[in-house]
Formats: C-alpha cells, sequence, structure tokens
C-alpha cells in the first residue's frame, strides 16, 4: 500500500486519486443504503453511525494524508447515509424500490 501512495505522491496525482476513490466510496455507498434498508429497515442507521464513528478516528489516528482523506470521505459518507436510510424507506413507500416482503410480515405478526 505504501508503494502505490508513493507512486501517486511522487507523479502528483493526490488530486486525481482523491477524486477517484470518493466517487468510488460514494458509489459504493448507493447499493449499501438500499440493501441495509431493505434487509434490516430503518435500524440499520445505527451500523452507519458506528462506521462513520470507526472511520472518522482512523481518520484522526493515520499519519498519512492519502489514507486519512479516505477514511475521512468513509467516514461521512458514513454519517450520510444515516439521513438517506430514512429517506429510501420513503422511496420504498412510493413504489420506487421493493420492499422486503418477510420483513413486511414480521411487522403484521
Amino acid at each position: 500500500m505504501d508503494a502505490i501512495v508513493e507512486f501517486i505522491t511522487e507523479h502528483n496525482l493526490s488530486g486525481l486519486a482523491v477524486g477517484i476513490f470518493t466517487f468510488l466510496i460514494i458509489g459504493l455507498f448507493h447499493p449499501l443504503v438500499i440493501k441495509a434498508e431493505y434487509y434490516i429497515g430503518t435500524k440499520s442507521w445505527w451500523l452507519f453511525l458506528l462506521l462513520g464513528i470507526v472511520a472518522a478516528t482512523a481518520s484522526i489516528c493515520i499519519d498519512g494524508l492519502f489514507l486519512s482523506i479516505m477514511f475521512g470521505v468513509v467516514s461521512f459518507s458514513s454519517f450520510w447515509s444515516i439521513l438517506e436510510v430514512f429517506e429510501q424507506r420513503e422511496r420504498v413507500r412510493k413504489g420506487w424500490f421493493p420492499e422486503n416482503p418477510q420483513r413486511k410480515q414480521k411487522h403484521i405478526e
């Protein structure tokens, strides 16, 4: 991993690398929110909070600037996902996304 970070730094690719990885991280969180709401429901917000706190702590503790930034992006993507889980519930209610029939049955019983 150090060799990759060194290569990025030597060739002045830090800005592009941060942009690409930020794009990929945000892109990863979109389906994670959908799946979390589908299988767990809005209670999944705790998982995103925990991940955000862990990633924020890692961002503070890591010396390398690039990795610190990446953990910061993961942290705030996690915190933003808390809001998105509740918005995803509304999208499901509107019929834009499928509702988990097994979870719905548990609420009825």
